[in-house]
């Protein structure tokens, strides 16, 4: 097991009525797992938040589905939303300018499994993150 080696800095800040003394501590604690694997979560969530954005973007502006980035970003996203479909009674069409409400109720959905998940794992670590 590794040593923990600890820093203390003082800072001593005098008044009229007396000496005032504030001490800081710091260590150089190695991260714990628990963190890494929230912060994993955070990450992977935030990816798939950003990746349907994109879709979200293209979809309203009519993104032609025969360019290659906008079928990449559509194939990429399509797992994830495919759940939602048909939760508005709306028949998929790629290149009609829309507002695809099935993959902002997709993102709503993933932040918050995202955000649970990362947080039952600092709950469950005994200790929140902050």
């Amino acid at each position: 097991m590794a040593e923990q080696v600890y820093q203390t800095r003082e800072a001593i800040t005098r008044t009229p009525g007396g000496a005032v003394r504030e001490t800081v501590t710091a260590s150089n604690d190695p991260v714990r797992s628990y963190v890494t694997s929230a912060r994993i979560v955070d990450w992977i969530t935030s990816a798939v938040l950003a990746v349907l954005a994109i879709r979200v973007v293209l979809s309203l502006l009519g993104a032609n589905q025969n360019n290659a980035f906008a079928s990449f970003i559509y194939g990429l996203t399509y797992p994830f939303v495919a759940p939602f479909f048909g939760l508005f009674g709306y028949n998929m069409h790629y290149g009609v300018a829309r507002l695809e409400l099935e993959t902002l109720v997709a993102m709503l959905v993933y932040g918050i499994v995202g955000y649970g998940i990362a947080r039952l794992i600092a709950v469950s670590s005994g200790r929140m993150q902050e």
